[in-house]
This record gives C-alpha cells, sequence and structure tokens, in this order.
C-alpha cells in the first residue's frame, strides 16, 4: 500500500497472529528480544520508531539516524524495507561524498533497525513517528497495533499532510499524547516540520516532539487542526490551478513551470513539484481539504483524476506531467 508523492509504503490488514519475514533476526528469541527493549529503555528519549518506510518514513528515518538516535523502522513489505535500506545508503553516501555529513552521520544504517511486525521493539520511550499511506482508517488500524506496545511515556505522531489530528487521536490509547509532525519532502534537505496540536494533545507531547525537530536540525512552525494545515493549505490550491491551466491548454507544461519559477522566483514549477510530492498524494490530500472546507477551490481538477487514473503518478513511476524515463 503506498502513499504517493509522500511515497509511503503503508500498513496492510495483516493481523496481529500472522507472522512476516523479520528481517532482524537477532532480536527472534525471548531473551534477545527482552536484551534489546532493555538496551532501547537505557537510550530513552534517543530512541525513534518510525512506521512505514517508504519515500517520507525512510527520510525521517535516515535523518533521526543521522543525528544519533537509534531507530526501529517498520514497513509490512519485506520488499520495500529491502529498498529503503538501499535509498537510504545511497542519501548519506552522496551527503557524505558532497562534505555535507561526517562519517559518523554517514554510518546512520548501522543505528536503524528494520521489520515487518509490530512488536515489543516499539516499547520506545521516545517518539513513534507514523508516515504511511493517506488514509485514515489505515492510519487507526496501524494505531491500534501500536497501541499494544507503546511505552507509557511515548508520544505517538503523524506524518499526515491532511487527516484531522483531532480524528486519529481517538484511535490511539492516548490521545493527549499524540500530534501531527508533518515533514516536508526530502526530509533530509527540508527544514520545516509542521506541529499540529489535536483537540485533546497536551503540551508536554507538543514540547516533545519540537524538542525532537529541533535536534534532527528542522525548524518548526505550530498549524491549527484545520484541513490541509499551513503548507499544503496554500501550495495545494497553487498546484490545482496550475493543473487546470494545463487542463485548459492555457499554456505547455514546460512554460507553466518557467513562468513560476521565472517570474516568480521559485526553485521549482508548481507541475514538477506535483511529479515529486507524487500526483496520487495530491489528488487524496486535495481530497482531504475538498471535503474537509467544502470550499470548491480545493476541488481536484479532473485532469489530476486522469493521470493518477492512468498510473501516471509522477516521478516514482517514470511518468506524470513530465516523462523521467530517460
Amino acid at each position: 500500500m503506498t502513499e504517493g508523492g509522500a511515497g509511503v509504503t503503508g500498513e496492510g490488514e495483516r493481523g496481529e497472529g500472522v507472522t512476516g519475514i523479520v528481517l532482524c533476526l537477532r532480536y527472534n528469541t525471548p531473551m534477545a528480544k527482552a536484551q534489546k527493549q532493555n538496551e532501547v529503555e537505557a537510550a530513552g528519549d534517543a530512541s525513534v520508531g518510525v512506521l512505514g518506510a517508504g519515500q517520507m518514513g525512510g527520510g525521517i528515518a535516515q535523518v533521526c539516524a543521522m543525528h544519533g538516535f537509534q531507530v526501529v523502522l517498520y514497513d509490512n513489505d519485506a520488499g520495500q524495507l529491502a529498498k529503503a535500506r538501499e535509498v537510504i545508503g545511497d542519501s548519506v553516501k552522496r551527503l557524505h561524498d558532497k562534505g555535507k555529513i561526517d562519517g559518523e552521520q554517514a554510518a546512520a544504517l548501522e543505528r536503524i533497525e528494520m521489520c515487518d511486525v509490530i512488536d515489543t521493539r516499539f516499547r520506545v520511550p521516545g517518539v513513534i513517528i507514523e508516515a504511511i499511506v493517506e488514509d485514515a482508517g489505515a492510519k487507526k488500524r496501524l494505531y491500534k497495533r501500536v497501541g499494544k506496545h507503546m511505552y507509557k511515556d511515548a508520544v505517538l505522531a503523524s506524518n499526515t499532510s491532511s487527516c484531522s489530528i483531532t480524528e486519529l487521536a481517538a484511535a490511539t490509547p492516548a490521545p493527549e499524547r499524540f500530534a501531527g509532525m508533518h515533514f516536508m519532502n526530502p526530509v533530509p534537505l527540508m527544514r520545516l516540520v509542521e506541529i499540529i496540536p489535536g483537540l485533546q494533545t497536551n503540551e508536554a507531547a507538543v514540547a516533545k516532539i519540537e524538542n525532537l525537530a529541533r535536534k534532527l536540525g528542522k525548524d518548526t512552525v505550530r498549524a491549527a487542526d484545520a484541513p490541509g494545515f499551513v503548507a499544503n493549505r496554500v501550495l495545494m490550491p497553487l498546484i490545482n490551478e496550475a493543473i487546470f491551466a494545463l487542463h485548459e491548454n492555457l499554456a505547455s507544461a514546460e512554460d507553466i513551470d518557467k513562468a513560476m519559477t521565472l517570474g516568480m522566483n521559485h526553485p521549482m514549477g508548481p507541475l514538477q513539484l506535483a511529479d515529486f510530492i507524487g500526483l496520487d498524494t495530491v489528488l487524496a490530500v486535495l481530497e482531504v481539504m475538498h471535503k474537509g472546507t467544502g470550499d470548491q477551490k480545493f476541488r481536484p481538477c479532473p485532469l489530476l483524476r486522469k493521470v493518477v487514473a492512468a498510473g501516471r503518478l509522477g516521478k516514482k513511476t517514470g511518468r506524470g506531467f513530465y516523462n523521467y524515463d530517460n
């Protein structure tokens, strides 16, 4: 189950009783698991759990590990975990080769434990960050499973870009310790993290994830729990209008993007940005905002629906508004 632009492989329907391919076999025995849990609890807030090993989840895991955190990274797809390992390895190597990180940070993979089951490894005292498909139902099902293992003081945060934090919190064992922690894509390069408290979120939980963001070298903004929060509330209408401009043949994709990059000094045109986000994610976010606000300005352009239906989801599939096969 993959999230579009956030590119995240998400939670499936497999129940707790079905055993997946556990990649970290050295922790498979009860004694070894107990030893591992003692190590994790001793690490305190230096431990982070990440749910979802796609583009966003993998990026979050990478940044946490680069900043010295011990990370447990879950995905229900062993193939996606293998892909995440490769992507993270390539990313830290490029950053190291460019002199942007030192050798210790480049050893990030050594601090990431990957697994495809939810178990006591997620009894981390720090923060667990969910970054799966942008589907409230899938997120809620995952929270119920994680809740069985959560440490009493841990904070659960969602990387959702549009879902209601208050609604998601109601499906967790401790709504007061749940908040939105919305990273920007690509996570290793973008400095912003949106912090979104829900109706029941307490200030201690907000402070904990803000502190984590600072330790990751990020800047934060607090946003109200409203559809799209701040970043997408402003960005998505821009992207959607650019798609309408293409749909109405006002100009080519290249010229629409050129108008924004050269005319407005944007680093990337809105259509190319949509391709990088993932057109299925753009569509999902617009639908949530349209439903949540009832405002027609968030109505997804018919062309967006058409390209998503055709499987042209952007850079990750090789084709969106642009062709990335070459």
